[in-house]
C-alpha cells in the first residue's frame, strides 16, 4: 500500500527537501506511545511534540548529504593533521585546553588513522542547498541511539505484510556493528568491543549504552558496557578474554564536569585496546579545522575547493589579519565588526549551541564585544549566517487526538561510521521557529530520523 501523500511546504520551502512524505501509519495515541517506549531511560529528555511520520526526502537529496560529507570529512581530516608534525604541535595550534591533552594511544599511526571513523556533519538547507554549519567527530555523537530508537518505531508502523517498508534508511547500530567487524579484521584482533561511557555524566544512563551492546550480540559480536572503573576487566585478564576494540562513548569536558576519572580508559589504551574516535579526533571536531578548509590550503584541487564552496559558508578563524571575500582582500576584524548581520560568531570548540552568537540577534555593541574578546584569544570562527529553508511535516502535540502540520527548519545530521552512511538524525522547532538547536535545551526542540523515499 501507497502511504505517501503530497505536501507543499510555504514561501520559505525548498525543492531539496521533495514534495512528498509519508502518511501517519496510526492513531496518535499509537505513534506517541511507541516513540517513547523506544526512547525510555536512555536521558532523553520529555518532548511535548513528538513527529508523526519519518521526515522525508527523495534519494538524491539524501544521497547527497552522505556523498558530500564523505568527500569534506576526507579533507577535514587532512587538513586537521597538517597543523602540526607531532600530537604536541597541534595541541599548540589549537590552543587546545590542558584538560584535552590524556587519552592518547602510544601508536601515533593508529591514533591518527582511527580519528574519524565517527562522524556528523551538521547541515542546513540554505536558499542554494545544502550548507554544513559544524562537523561533529567523537564517539560520543548525539543522534545515534535517538535515530536507532526513532527508526525502529517507523520500521514497524510503516512496514507491510511481507515486512517491506516504503522508504530507505541504514541502522546506526547495525552500521557501527559493521564498522567493528571491518576493524577486528583490518588489525587481525578479535571481534570483541567494549562500548564505554558513564551513567554518572552527559546526562544518559546505563540503557543508553546497553542498547547498543544488546544490539551487537544479536548481530553476533561479543560485546559489553563498561562504566570506567570496570575497565580492567577489558585488558586484565586471559587473552581469548580480552577486548581489544572499543566506541570511546564521552566526552573528556563531560566526564570532568560529572566527576569521573579518565585514568581507567587511560590504563585501557596503554594496555593495546583500540578505542575510537581517538582522542586526535578532537583536532577535526573543532570548528577552527573548519576555518582553515574555508581559506583553503596549498594542495587543494581545483575540485577540493569546488566542493568546499559549494557546501560550506564561508568561514574563517577570527583574528587581526587579512584574508579574502568574494575574491577580495580585506581587514578581518574591521569586516566582521561592519557585517554583524550576515554573520555569527562560535567559540572551536563549543557544543549543543553554547558559545554561538548569531549577529542579526544582538545589538551592535554586544557583537564588537564579542568579537573583540574573541579575536584576542584566537580560538573562535566567523561564519556566514545560513538562512534555513522549511519543509512541512506532520506533529503530534501532547493531549491532540490527531496530527498537526508545522513547516519546520530541520538541522540534518548524517552519521558516518567508518565512512559508511550510518542514517539519518533531525533537529527542530516543533514551532518552526528557526535559530540555534538544542534538543535538552529548548522545550520546542524535537528529532527524528530522516529516511529516503
Amino acid at each position: 500500500m501507497d502511504t505517501r501523500e503530497d505536501v507543499r511546504a510555504g514561501a520559505a520551502g525548498h525543492p531539496w527537501f521533495g514534495a512528498h512524505r509519508l502518511r501517519p501509519a496510526a492513531p496518535v495515541d499509537t505513534i506517541r506511545r511507541m516513540l517513547r517506549h523506544e526512547i525510555r531511560d536512555t536521558g532523553w529528555p520529555y518532548q511535548p511534540v513528538l513527529p508523526a511520520a519519518p521526515m522525508t526526502i527523495p534519494r538524491a537529496s539524501y544521497a547527497e548529504l552522505f556523498r558530500a560529507s564523505a568527500a569534506l570529512v576526507e579533507l577535514l581530516r587532512r587538513t586537521a593533521l597538517e597543523t602540526g608534525a607531532t600530537t604536541r604541535e597541534r595541541m599548540a595550534a589549537y590552543r587546545m585546553p590542558d584538560s584535552e591533552d590524556r587519552l592518547w594511544l602510544g601508536d601515533p599511526f593508529v591514533e591518527e588513522r582511527y580519528a574519524d571513523s565517527v562522524v556528523r556533519p551538521d547541515f542546513v538547507i540554505g536558499p542554494d542547498g545544502p550548507r554544513v554549519l559544524e562537523f561533529n567527530v567523537s564517539g560520543a555523537l548525539g543522534g545515534v541511539v535517538e535515530t536507532h530508537a526513532r527508526l525502529r518505531v517507523w520500521r514497524d508502523l510503516h512496514s507491510d505484510a511481507a515486512g517491506r517498508v516504503p522508504f530507505t534508511a541504514p541502522d546506526p547500530f547495525t552500521v557501527r556493528a559493521q564498522m567493528f567487524r571491518s576493524l577486528s579484521a583490518e588489525l587481525a584482533l578479535a571481534p570483541r568491543v567494549a562500548i564505554v561511557g558513564s551513567s554518572r555524566a552527559g546526562g544518559v544512563t546505563s540503557r543508553y549504552f546497553e542498547l547498543e551492546a544488546e544490539h551487537y550480540r544479536g548481530r553476533g559480536l561479543t560485546a559489553r558496557f563498561f562504566e570506567p572503573e570496570e575497565l580492567n576487566a577489558a585488558w586484565d585478564c586471559a587473552p581469548h578474554l580480552r577486548y581489544p576494540l572499543g566506541l570511546r562513548n564521552f566526552t573528556i569536558p563531560d566526564w570532568l564536569s560529572g566527576g569521573v576519572d579518565t585514568a581507567g580508559v587511560q590504563a585501557a589504551l596503554d594496555h593495546g585496546c583500540l578505542l575510537v574516535g581517538t582522542q586526535t579526533s578532537t583536532f577535526l571536531h573543532s570548528k577552527l579545522t573548519m576555518g582553515l578548509l574555508s581559506e583553503g590550503r596549498p594542495w587543494m584541487t581545483a575540485a577540493d575547493r569546488t566542493l568546499i564552496d559549494r557546501y560550506l559558508p564561508w568561514t574563517r578563524i577570527l583574528s587581526d589579519r587579512g584574508t579574502d571575500r568574494d575574491g577580495e582582500p580585506v581587514d578581518l576584524l574591521s569586516y566582521v565588526v561592519r557585517h554583524r548581520e550576515r554573520l555569527v560568531l562560535k567559540a572551536g570548540l563549543g557544543e549543543s549551541g553554547r558559545q554561538v552568537v548569531i549577529g542579526h540577534e544582538v545589538g551592535q555593541a554586544a557583537w564588537e564585544s564579542a568579537v573583540e574578546a574573541a579575536a584576542a584569544e584566537g580560538d573562535s570562527i566567523v561564519q556566514d549566517f545560513v538562512a534555513p529553508r522549511t519543509c512541512r511535516v506532520a506533529l503530534i502535540a501532547d493531549g491532540a487526538d490527531e496530527p498537526h502540520d508545522m513547516d519546520v527548519a530541520p538541522v540534518l545530521g548524517p552519521l558516518l561510521f567508518g565512512g559508511r552512511p550510518a542514517g539519518l538524525f533531525a533537529r527542530f522547532h516543533g514551532d518552526g521557529a528557526a535559530g540555534i538547536i538544542s534538543v535538552k535545551g529548548r522545550v520546542s526542540s524535537c528529532d527524528n530520523v530522516a529516511v529516503a523515499i
